[in-house]
């Protein structure tokens, strides 16, 4: 146990002192003479040692309740157990946006089923479906830092890194792809993820994630350009998971983009396929701790707890468990 005020203990001495004059007042040291006796508190028992022996510490518990006074006033204190703290996961969401995300999700021969009187998808599109999976995902994951890129032919980041979940739910009404302008048409993902590589790179500390999610064959991955682009991302610490939504069969591009960075690629053909897509990457990419440092808490209970006991044995004895003399 340490001390706030460490100089407060110097008033201890206080207590020693009074402590010390009632013992030698009890046996007779100081404070006798011939008067008669009367029924008075401080009379010497020296007949009966054993009883003179229980006044004496009896008569000390005001001392004693001085004392702990006087620790509790300069603040005890004591190192409270290490906490464990959570390591941030700064988590972007790099989002196709073409024009082929509003195409219902499901297989071609579920489609007919799925489209309105004027073609209009009744169902959940490619789009719906995953920025609902992108919503339950950012619930389960509370606490990490998420932010979201869209893209097509260029790139937009539409959020930086927040805990803020609520933007994420409030940006699903403007990213619809019917209505993106044409330069978001395409499907650029190298594009893409050499962005979002600089939006995490200056992260300072948490790890780092990329969740690809997009439908389509990109351009510019290749030959050599995903190996390229995937070389970059690890030399980062960036890991990428993508998830080829509305296909079962994700091209191979995507596979030569994400592998080297240590993540994985995932097909989702159907709305329950994708959530069970999210969860795993969920279950991969596990909340870590770490040991945080000792912290100095107060610790008054003990004190106290003594203090209370030492007032109630007081409170005794001024109700009569003490000698009198007559």
């Amino acid at each position: 146990m340490t001390f706030a005020h460490a100089w407060v203990l110097l008033l201890l001495l206080i207590p020693a002192g009074l402590a010390g004059l009632e013992i030698l007042r009890q046996v007779g040291a100081i404070g006798r003479d011939a008067r008669p006796r009367i029924p008075a508190d401080f009379t010497p028992v020296s007949s009966r040692p054993l009883l003179s022996r229980f006044i004496t510490a009896w008569s000390l518990w005001p001392m004693l309740l001085m004392a702990v006074a006087i620790l509790i006033l300069a603040g005890p204190r004591r190192s409270a157990p290490p906490t464990q703290e959570r390591v941030l996961t700064n988590i972007e969401i790099v989002l196709d946006v073409s024009g082929s995300m509003t195409s219902p999700l499901g297989s071609p021969g579920e489609w007919a089923g799925m489209m309105g009187g004027e073609g209009e998808p009744t169902g959940p599109t490619r789009y719906t479906a995953a920025m609902e999976a992108i919503r339950q995902f950012c619930t389960s994951r509370k606490g990490d830092a998420f932010g979201l890129t869209i893209f097509g032919i260029d790139v937009i980041r539409w959020m930086p890194l927040t805990k803020d979940l609520a933007a994420i739910q409030n940006a699903a009404p403007f990213l619809n792809p019917a209505k993106m302008p044409p330069n978001m048409g395409g499907t650029r993902i190298g594009n893409a993820l050499k962005y979002a590589r600089g939006v995490l790179a200056q992260q300072p500390e948490g790890d780092r994630l990329i969740i690809l999610i997009t439908d389509g064959y990109s351009s510019d991955l290749d030959g050599n350009a995903a190996l390229e682009v995937a070389q970059e991302l690890a030399s980062d610490r960036i890991v990428v998971h993508a998830v080829c939504i509305g296909s079962d069969q994700p091209p191979q591009q995507l596979s030569d983009v994400v592998v080297p960075t240590g993540g994985r690629v995932f097909g989702a053909g159907t709305k329950d396929a994708l959530a069970d897509v999210f969860a795993h990457i969920d279950r991969m990419q596990p909340v870590r701790l770490k040991q945080g440092q000792s912290e100095t808490v107060d610790h008054f209970r003990p004190l106290a707890l003594a203090g209370l006991g030492l007032l109630g044995l007081h409170a005794l004895g001024l109700l009569g468990w003490r000698w009198n003399p007559w």
